[in-house]
């Protein structure tokens, strides 16, 4: 599990925005850029090129 306070301090990478934390999806999600970082071993890979693009259903079903 990540560290509450770790996901209180970060930001996407890219436009420095909230993220969301996806806990089953193990991903934290940038619904600006419409990207999910991954986490692994519960440390979040918060590198541009690791991520991947959300389709529009998935984007659809993130909280409003």
């Amino acid at each position: 599990m990540v560290d509450s306070k770790l996901l209180e301090i970060l930001a996407c990478p890219i436009c420095k925005g909230k993220l969301i934390y996806r806990k089953e999806q193990q991903e934290l999600i940038c619904k600006a850029d419409r990207l999910a970082y991954r986490i692994d071993d519960d440390i979040p890979v918060m590198l541009p090129d690791e991520a991947r693009k959300l389709s529009l259903e998935e984007y659809d079903a993130l909280p409003k």
